[in-house]
């Protein structure tokens, strides 16, 4: 399982990349919704991996980042899932408080594939947005990135 997770997020690291240079490249055509996504998917794998990790996080859920500062924080935000995946127990209990306070648990293994699935979702919806201000986007799909 660790591998496979591994795989996951160097996918999800690899795609937002590009995300984040076609945003960048294009800002001049991008929209505001566009934008606001990326910094969503980037904001919260940071939550996710801070619950996880049980420190403080910096970033709130819709906190819009500036296109600057996409690269890096996709980096740090793959850094640290790659430490979680190599140190913590798939199995394991997290316990967190939601963004309006709410006690929660989930175990790690749950939180990490939701981190792919939330991004994956949202890196979908920057494509319709994209390719409704003329930019062709890119094949982010799992089997593509596997070929």
């Amino acid at each position: 399982m660790k591998s496979f997770f591994e795989e996951l997020f160097e996918y999800s690291h690899h795609f937002n990349g590009e995300i984040a240079d076609i945003l960048i490249n294009n800002s001049d055509l991008v929209s505001v919704k566009s934008t606001n996504l990326f910094s969503h998917i980037i904001s919260a794998h940071q939550i996710w991996n801070s619950r996880i990790l049980q420190d403080e996080e910096s970033f709130e859920v819709w906190q819009v980042h500036p296109l600057t500062d996409y690269k890096a924080i996709n980096d740090r935000n793959f850094e640290r899932s790659m430490k979680i995946i190599g140190t913590y127990n798939f199995a394991e209990v997290v316990t967190y408080k939601t963004s309006k306070g709410v006690p929660l648990q989930n175990i790690v293994r749950d939180i990490l594939f939701h981190i792919i699935n939330h991004s994956t979702y949202h890196r979908a919806q920057i494509a319709t947005e994209l390719k409704s201000v003329g930019i062709e986007p890119i094949l982010t799909d799992w089997i593509m990135y596997k070929r």
